[in-house]
C-alpha cells in the first residue's frame, strides 16, 4: 500500500508539472498570436493610409514574419527580410532586362535569386524566402504593372519595423516567464535524478543509479531549448523599455545557467560513481545518500529563488548541508568509488555556489570548510 500511495503521489506530481508547462506554453502562444495580429493590422493600415497602397500585402507579411521568428532572432530576422527583398530585386531587374519575360525566364530568374542568396547568406530561411518571393512577384507582374521595386522595399521595411515595435513596446513578453518555461524541465530532471541516485544509495539498487545516469545524459535537447529561451529573454530586455528593469534578473539567470550545465556534468559523475560503488558492493554511509539528496534540494531552491527574484540564502544553506554531509560520509569511511562520489559532489556544490554569485575562490573555500566540518563532526562523536 505504501508503494501504491507513493506511485499515485508521483503520478499526480508529474501530471501537475505537465499541466503547468502546457499552461505556460499556451500563454506564450496567445501572446505571440496577439502580437502577430496587431502587427499585421498596423502594417496594413500604414501601407494603405500612409503609403497610399490599395492592397498592401507585403507590409503585413513582413510584420508577421518578424513576429513568428524564433525568440532571440527577431531583429536578425527583420534584417534578413530586407536583405532578401533587396537581393531579389537586384537579381530580377538585372536578368529581366537582358532575357525578357516568359515562363522559362521566370524559372531562371527565381533560381538565380535563390542561388545568390544561399551563396551570400547560407541557409537563412527568411532571406531565401524573401528573395525567391520577390523574384516571382517581379517576374510575373512586371509586364502588367511597372515600378514594383520601390513599394516592395518600403513595405518590407515598414512591416519589419512594425513587428519590432509591437514586440518591444506594445505587447512585450515577460522574459522571466520565457526562461522559467524552458529551464523548469532541466531543473526538475536534474533534481529528480539526483534524488533517484540518493534512493539507489539508500536501497543498494545499482540499476536505479544507472537509469538516473542515462536520463542525465539525455538532456541535450532541453539545454538547447534553454539556450534559445535565454537568447529570447536577452532580446526582450534589450528592445522593450518596459522590461529593462528585468535586465539584471536575466543576466543573473544567464550566469546561473552556465554553472548549472557544469552541475549536470558533475551530477552524471555522481551517478556513474554511485553505480560503480554499488556494483562493487562498497560500504555506503547513510550520510552519502543524504548529501546527494540535499544537493537535489539546492538545485530546486536555486530555480525557485531566481524565478522569484529573491536572495539565494536558502540555496546556499542547502549547498553547505550537502557538502557537510559529504564530509561526514568521508569521515564515516568510504571506499574508492564512494570517495569519488564525494569529490564530484564537492565540485558540483562549488559550481552551484558560483551560480548564485560567489567567485570561484570563495566558493571552493566555502565547500572545503563545510567538508572539513563534516569530517571533524564524525571524529568528535567517535
Amino acid at each position: 500500500m505504501e508503494r501504491v500511495k507513493a506511485a499515485v503521489a508521483q503520478i499526480r506530481s508529474r501530471g501537475g508539472r505537465a499541466g503547468r508547462v502546457r499552461l505556460s506554453q499556451l500563454e506564450a502562444a496567445l501572446v505571440i498570436s496577439v502580437q502577430a495580429g496587431l502587427a499585421a493590422a498596423l502594417a496594413w493600415a500604414i501601407g494603405h493610409d500612409l503609403l497610399d497602397n490599395p492592397a498592401p500585402v507585403f507590409a503585413p507579411s513582413a510584420a508577421v514574419g518578424t513576429i513568428v521568428a524564433a525568440l532571440g532572432q527577431r531583429a536578425h530576422r527583420t534584417i534578413e527580410l530586407l536583405l532578401g527583398v533587396g537581393l531579389g530585386i537586384a537579381t530580377t531587374d538585372l536578368l529581366l532586362s537582358v532575357l525578357g519575360t516568359g515562363f522559362w525566364q521566370t524559372g531562371f530568374v527565381v533560381g538565380c535569386a535563390v542561388l545568390a542568396t544561399l551563396v551570400l547568406f547560407g541557409r537563412s530561411g527568411a532571406a531565401v524566402g524573401q528573395a525567391g518571393g520577390t523574384a516571382v512577384l517581379l517576374a510575373t507582374l512586371t509586364p502588367a504593372q511597372n515600378d514594383l521595386e520601390w513599394p516592395r522595399i518600403v513595405e518590407a521595411l515598414v512591416g519589419g519595423a512594425v513587428g519590432l515595435v509591437v514586440v518591444a513596446l506594445l505587447v512585450p513578453l515577460n522574459p522571466m516567464r520565457i526562461l522559467d518555461r524552458d529551464a523548469a524541465p532541466i531543473y526538475q530532471r536534474l533534481a529528480g535524478q539526483l534524488r533517484e541516485v540518493a534512493g539507489a544509495l539508500t536501497t543498494g539498487d545499482q540499476q536505479r543509479a544507472v537509469r538516473a545516469l542515462d536520463l542525465l545524459r539525455d538532456m541535450g535537447p532541453a539545454l538547447d531549448r534553454m539556450h534559445q529561451a535565454l537568447s529570447g529573454a536577452e532580446e526582450v530586455v534589450s528592445l522593450a523599455p518596459a522590461r529593462w528593469l528585468r535586465r539584471q534578473d536575466v543576466e543573473r539567470f544567464a550566469r546561473a545557467s552556465r554553472q548549472v550545465e557544469r552541475v549536470i556534468e558533475h551530477s552524471r559523475g555522481v551517478a556513474r560513481r554511485s553505480a560503480m560503488a554499488l556494483q562493487y558492493r562498497e560500504r555506503i554511509p547513510p550520510a552519502l545518500s543524504t548529501s546527494v539528496g540535499r544537493l537535489a534540494d539546492a538545485v530546486e531552491l536555486l530555480r525557485r529563488e531566481h524565478r522569484a527574484g529573491r536572495p539565494t540564502e536558502r540555496t546556499r544553506q542547502a549547498v553547505r548541508d550537502a557538502v557537510y554531509q559529504a564530509g561526514r560520509a568521508r569521515g564515516q569511511g568510504v571506499d574508492e568509488f564512494g570517495d569519488a562520489v564525494v569529490t564530484q559532489l564537492r565540485t558540483a556544490a562549488s559550481d552551484l555556489l558560483r551560480a548564485i554569485g560567489s567567485d570561484a575562490t570563495s566558493a571552493n573555500d566555502e565547500v572545503r570548510t563545510a567538508v572539513q566540518d563534516g569530517e571533524a563532526s564524525v571524529h568528535r562523536s567517535g
